[in-house]
């Protein structure tokens, strides 16, 4: 079942509400000069976050109606494509007759064009997250070593969803980090959210939402609860990214909580729901 939540802002809305881009989704491939599929581009053995590259197909196929783009799309990641058509563009089944011709026609919009260049060209090297991501998950495995690494792609959506999550995945959605100032951004997004849609949030988002998705809200719970417990998460992400991404008097509480339990682990802390 998809969970599906909308990227906003922590203040004056209620940190719950940081819950955004939740999906369920599995995993997929790196391009290169051929199409090649690659169950994972994490590496166990070197402890490796690579980002993959399920974005380049999907572009290839937006921007040439190349249609064995698609069947490479529905052949290689048939759960990917399914969610991106079904979940979020909401498009229709992906075996409907004519869902090629439905997917290619949303994104002739004006707008919806713009934003595919924009994307290629914001995004054609990402070394840099790469990195990031290695760096952080390494930390996260150190503090919790029985820790699965999670497989990372890249895809393009429609201004709607950040991130999808499902169990070891991570799906990043790069037309949600064009920066503070994109055009579109500006017309439809307040100044807060805004400040969260750049290139160095993929990185804290993807650990807000893989350790959220370990570390789900409680079931039963009242609003003040599940408050701490997103800011028990903003303070981890905080301290795997090594900056301070986070700043909010739920966060200050989770860093006051293990100042005075500075023997409890990272694990424990998350799952703990003492007041």
């Amino acid at each position: 079942m998809h969970r599906i939540f909308k990227k906003i802002n922590v203040f004056p809305v209620s940190i719950v509400q940081k819950v955004y881009g939740l999906l369920v989704i599995l995993m997929f491939v790196c391009i290169g000069c051929q199409w090649h599929l690659k169950p994972t581009e994490t590496d166990a053995s070197d402890n490796r976050v690579r980002i993959q590259r399920f974005d380049r197909i999907e572009m290839l196929y937006l921007t040439t109606g190349d249609y064995s783009a698609l069947q490479q799309m529905k052949t290689y990641f048939p759960t990917e494509t399914r969610v991106l058509l079904e979940d979020m563009l909401l498009l229709g089944r992906v075996d409907d007759p004519d869902i090629s011709a439905r997917f290619l026609f949303f994104f002739q919009d004006s707008t919806l064009q713009q934003m595919l260049s924009d994307v290629q060209q914001q995004y054609t090297n990402i070394d840099d997250i790469d990195e990031q991501l290695t760096e952080a998950f390494g930390r996260l495995r150190t503090e919790i070593p029985d820790i699965v690494l999670p497989n990372v792609y890249a895809q393009i959506g429609s201004f709607d969803q950040s991130i999808v999550v499902s169990g070891g995945a991570l799906g990043v959605s790069l037309d949600k980090y064009l920066g503070a100032d994109y055009p579109f951004y500006r017309d439809h997004y307040g100044n807060q959210e805004r400040q969260l849609m750049h290139r160095d949030m993929i990185v804290p988002d993807c650990l807000s939402f893989y350790l959220l998705s370990l570390y789900p809200l409680p079931k039963k719970h009242l609003q003040e609860d599940s408050d701490r417990h997103m800011g028990r998460i903003m303070w981890a992400v905080n301290r795997l990214v090594q900056r301070r991404v986070f700043d909010n008097k739920y966060v200050d509480a989770a860093s006051t909580f293990i100042h005075h339990h500075p023997r409890m682990t990272l694990d424990d802390f998350l799952k703990d729901n003492t007041p």
